[in-house]
């Protein structure tokens, strides 16, 4: 797994438990928290997807060669 993948994932976890904390004081803040676990859980998709497809091509390029 990349590394921007892992940094990605582990915001998307402190981000979740911010917001499960948040709501459970009673603040709506949560709904920050929220919206940044979704922002960092598209980028780990990314950064796990961009680097399949770049294996994949050099697996290609090296099997054309």
């Amino acid at each position: 797994m990349p590394r921007l993948a892992v940094f990605a994932l582990v915001v998307c976890i402190l981000a979740v438990a911010a917001a499960v904390v948040s709501f459970a004081e009673g603040s709506w803040l949560g709904i920050v928290w929220i919206l940044m676990a979704g922002i960092s859980s598209n980028m780990a998709w990314f950064y796990v997807r961009k680097a399949k497809l770049d294996r994949t091509k050099r697996e290609g390029a090296a099997s054309a060669v």
